[in-house]
């Protein structure tokens, strides 16, 4: 493996137990990576998510959408066996998909090429009958109103909650005061949320790259300035959009 990014300085953003994979890819190539976890994942605890659980047991949706590993895990932990998801699936993104298939031991039956909600609602088919979409709180509306215009009945609870950090550690902290920081990485449009209410929008240095057009979309309205954004939408393509934003 070759050192790209030796001496380089990076921070990861993503939830704790989600940021291994890519610090340890960035380690492989040299660079000193600080994990400072900008949002915390919290299961819903509700009746409407208990309640559409056990119709998506029963087999009473056509469809469930995934949009995140985070929904996943949800339901793994929710229904145990695989069995339970008792519809055909919609994954959004590879890192989705293969939290799916190691919970199922299946694939998806519809995973879009470019890894956005808006991407899901073009490639899903015309249809009727109910589509359960288990998303995060703070997920912004659009996607059920698109399978509405297709002809499906979309019912939306909240799988998970997203908690916005009030500080980072105190190693990012002081690295980035510093100057120390050579580039930012956020995985989402949450990540970029969760690290302007812990720190604020730094400006200029150092360099933001983001994992998608929807997590840069978000940089920029923070007042954050993309680098350079990861094709394709993946840990690995991040880790590529790094090595371009910080050339030896």
């Amino acid at each position: 493996m070759k050192r790209t990014l030796a001496g380089r300085t990076i921070i990861v953003t993503r939830p704790a137990e989600q940021a291994a994979p890519l610090a340890r890819e960035l380690e492989r190539r040299g660079a000193r990576v600080l994990v400072a976890p900008t949002i915390r994942l919290m299961p819903a605890r509700s009746g409407a998510l208990t309640a559409a659980l056990r119709e998506l047991a029963a087999g009473r949706f056509d469809w469930i959408t995934l949009t995140s590993a985070a929904t996943v895990d949800v339901l793994r932990d929710r229904l145990g066996s695989p069995d339970g998801a008792r519809a055909k699936v919609a994954a959004i993104g590879e890192g989705t998909a293969q939290a799916f298939r190691r919970w199922a031991r299946r694939d998806p039956d519809l995973q879009p090429a470019t890894f956005t909600t808006a991407a899901l609602a073009r490639a899903f088919p015309r249809g009727s009958g109910r589509v359960l979409c288990a998303r995060a709180d703070i997920a912004p509306e659009g996607l059920e109103e698109a399978l509405a215009r297709k002809g499906w009945v979309a019912v939306r609870v909240d799988a998970y909650r997203t908690v916005f950090a009030t500080s980072l550690p105190r190693e990012a902290r002081d690295a980035l005061r510093r100057g120390d920081v050579d580039a930012v990485t956020f995985s989402s449009a949450s990540t970029v949320g969760g690290f302007v209410n812990a720190l604020g929008a730094a400006k200029g240095t150092p360099r933001v790259v983001c994992i998608g057009p929807v997590t840069a979309a978000a940089a920029r309205d923070a007042g954050l300035r993309p680098a350079t954004v990861a094709k394709p939408h993946t840990i690995e393509g991040l880790v590529a959009a790094l090595e371009r934003a910080l050339p030896p």
